[in-house]
């Protein structure tokens, strides 16, 4: 069984400092690679959705090589207090 996308998002970002989209992503490519809601900019939706609910914060952006805008997330106390509290231990990195 896996872990809703919006909270594998939040799961991946306990276990880092922070990360882009694109670095999400790729991380959890593996197993969500496959599902027709595995784009960019539901991945973006997802991370939007936790900093609006006070679980992750922006902590830079820049542009990436090819010029798009990179912007990357680190996850706060709430979100970790969140992932302590709802994610089982097993699906922690």
């Amino acid at each position: 069984m896996l872990l809703p996308a919006r909270t594998a998002v939040l799961n991946y970002l306990y276990g880092v400092k922070n990360a882009d989209i694109s670095q999400i992503m790729e991380a959890l490519k593996p197993l969500y690679g496959k599902e027709r809601q595995f784009t960019k900019d539901r991945y973006l939706d997802h991370v939007m959705s936790l900093e609006a609910n006070g679980m992750v914060s922006l902590c830079g952006y820049d542009l990436d090589q090819n010029g798009e805008l990179r912007m990357c997330y680190e996850i706060n106390d709430d979100g970790r207090s969140a992932v302590d509290k709802y994610v089982d231990k097993k699906y922690r990195k």
